[in-house]
């Protein structure tokens, strides 16, 4: 299965993405990620893209679009993969299109994490992270065994600077008014089902197994 996730700053695109990971045993792949490993290895397109980042410049979509075509090639993604965090506007998807058809590949399914913004702001306000690993908690669905220490190395959990409502609210804005031609773009070509994400992640994963099972008898 060739999927892609969509979903709002904290409504739980990357907790659900691992473990589709898992559930689906394909690969998840980040723009991101796959510019950090470029520049990490320095290769051709890794030292142009930290040359533009170093100016503080955005990477091109350029750039963006050859890694991708190079990473959905590789031998792990035969059986598919998952795209998290792209596309982010319609001329990403257009491309991305052009991409998946010149691999005679297909997009099955897309989607898009369904969930209020007052439950949003609750998440990430009460969000910690350990400054040794990143690991993530949550003072209400998912705190430390002990207050303010990471489970896992003892690294002091603090709060993000951008971790606040006024802040929140203003990314939740520009989320909308970014995304909602791509939510437009995916429905008109019938891949886009939106996944209620209020609960946890185990009700996610049922529920993806649901929508996943429809759209793949189509």
């Amino acid at each position: 299965m060739n999927l892609i996730i969509l979903g709002a700053p904290g409504a739980g695109k990357g907790t659900l993405s691992d473990a589709l990971v898992k559930e689906l045993k394909i690969p998840k792949i980040s723009t991101g990620d796959m510019l950090r490993k470029e520049v990490k290895e320095g290769t051709a397109l890794g030292l142009k893209a930290k040359e533009i980042m170093a100016k503080g410049a955005l990477v091109s979509d350029e750039i963006i679009n050859e890694l991708l075509k190079n990473r959905i090639k590789q031998a792990d993604c035969k059986n598919g993969f998952m795209l998290d965090g792209f596309p982010r506007t319609i001329n990403q998807a257009e491309e991305l299109d052009k991409i998946i058809k010149e691999l005679k590949l297909q997009i099955d399914l897309v989607v898009n994490l369904a969930i209020s913004e007052e439950i949003i702001i609750k998440r990430l306000t009460n969000r910690r992270v350990c400054r040794k690993c990143g690991s993530n908690y949550n003072l209400v669905s998912l705190p430390s065994k002990k207050e303010g220490v990471c489970d896992l190395d003892g690294g002091e959990l603090y709060q993000r600077a951008d971790d606040n409502e006024t802040t929140i609210r203003n990314r939740l804005q520009v989320y909308a008014k970014d995304t909602q031609p791509l939510i437009d773009y995916y429905i008109k070509k019938g891949l886009l089902k939106d996944l209620a994400a209020e609960k946890g992640i185990a009700d996610m994963v049922i529920k993806f197994r649901e929508i996943a099972a429809k759209q793949t008898k189509k």
